[in-house]
């Protein structure tokens, strides 16, 4: 309980016992006075959270690190008096959402203000609760209301550009004709159906519309193009992490030259799984960005699987995935590339991104390439990370199997890690 409540309380008391006793005017109108102050700060405190509505516009409920989060808040108050002290606090877990404050409101008035975050981390985050509180004059009384209403804010994983990443599209093999129906316009017309609403015009097939009099669409099957699988190691045994704290992001003006310098400069949290998740999103990426279909396996706390696909929409569910992904997996790397690379086809390529130093995950992928399936590693070196691990015997396993290897050091920007595989000797001690 408040202190000067209490105080304020036995003094009621004390005036009217002494009103009571002595039957003093001064006493009486001391006794009232004070009774008084307590029932208007009680009524202030308890109005200044009444009639009061909140509402909040996100302008979308995704992003991605290094870009902004932009939401709108709207205060209304409604009540005939004013609120002369309102405070708002806001409970969102994405980091440095400063939307908390305090306002003064007139009459039916409203307040707009916008918040735009700089978004830092990757994951999905809730936006609100919002708590308003308020407190009379003498800070007797505090009252609070929590405004229970709050949404959720999914922000993609930091993608950088690979302008240099070997092997080239050039040298990964097409694949085998595939009879797949698939949504996109290729160059591969199956058949026609009936047209259905949300059919773009360039679909019709205008010859058969003709013949039976109503509108028919073409069906389109795959490009036969090879499909690339990114398999992600999600083991939390072979996780190494550095101690970090999180930087708030630079204000003002200096954060409009940071946004522009994110791709290249924006600092990746020390973990080993953050630098494979950013490795994970930059290469799907840059294979749908040149019309390849991607895939996704990996196995957290569950299996995590997206069928490889093609176009901006496979993007967005590739990032989706890699937003809300940790690594709180038990199996092995190696096991998941068998139990997968099952289902792959002759000519796909496969890229395994793990830190995992057991040569075991080597030999499966050798496994794949005498069925056929290209294959790359991406090795994220844990003993940068913390971790005593020695990568000698993976790297030679993947070595005389003729894997493409590249390898990713903490602290290294991803283009130049991927921009030159590795060659023994050329590369940090490991």
């Amino acid at each position: 309980m408040n202190s000067r409540l209490i105080m304020l309380a036995l003094g009621i008391v004390v005036a009217w016992i002494l009103a009571f006793n002595t039957g003093n005017s001064l006493a009486y109108g001391l006794a009232y006075l004070t009774s008084g102050v307590l029932l208007f700060s009680y009524l202030w405190a308890v109005n200044g959270v009444r009639r009061i509505s909140v509402r909040r516009f996100t302008k979308t409920r995704r992003s991605q690190v290094g870009q902004f989060a932009e939401e709108q808040i709207e205060v209304s108050n409604k009540a005939a008096l004013p609120k002369l002290w309102l405070e708002i606090d806001d409970a969102s877990t994405l980091p440095w959402h400063s939307v908390s404050r305090v306002i003064s409101l007139g009459r039916n008035m409203t307040d707009r203000w916008q918040v735009r975050t700089l978004c830092t981390q990757r994951g999905r985050f809730r936006l609100g609760p919002l708590v308003l509180r308020n407190t009379d004059p003498l800070g007797i009384f505090r009252m609070a209301r929590s405004l229970s209403s709050s949404g959720y804010l999914v922000v993609y994983p930091l993608t950088v550009d690979l302008p240099s990443f070997q092997p080239s599209i050039s040298e990964l093999a097409g694949g085998e004709a595939r009879h797949r129906r698939t949504y996109q316009v290729t160059t591969n017309a199956a058949g026609v159906r009936d047209y259905v609403p949300g059919d773009s015009l360039n679909r019709i097939h205008w010859p058969t519309t003709a013949r039976l009099n109503r509108l028919m669409a073409k069906e389109f099957e795959l490009d036969p193009t090879a499909d690339v699988w990114i398999y992600l190691d999600l083991n939390a045994a072979v996780e190494g992490a550095l101690a970090w704290t999180p930087q708030p992001p630079e204000p003002g003006l200096f954060a409009l030259h940071s946004v522009a310098r994110q791709r290249s400069q924006f600092e990746i949290p020390p973990t080993t799984t953050e630098y494979a998740i950013t490795a994970t999103a930059s290469l799907a990426r840059y294979f749908v960005l040149r019309n390849r279909a991607v895939g996704l396996s990996a196995h957290a706390a569950t299996r995590e699987y997206l069928q490889a696909d093609r176009g901006e929409r496979q993007l967005n569910k590739v990032l989706e995935m890699l937003a809300v992904v940790e690594a709180t997996g038990t199996l092995p790397f190696a096991q998941l590339i068998a139990t997968d690379g099952v289902r792959l086809n002759r000519n796909d390529t496969v890229l395994a991104i793990s830190a995992d130093p057991s040569p075991d995950w080597a030999a499966a992928l050798q496994h794949l390439q005498r069925r056929g399936i290209n294959s790359i590693a991406l090795v994220v070196n844990g003993h940068t990370f913390g971790r005593p691990f020695e990568y000698a015997e993976l790297l030679a396993k993947l070595e005389t199997t003729a894997v493409s290897t590249y390898m990713l050091h903490h602290g290294e920007a991803l283009d130049a890690a991927l921009a030159t595989q590795y060659r023994a000797g050329a590369v940090k001690p490991v």
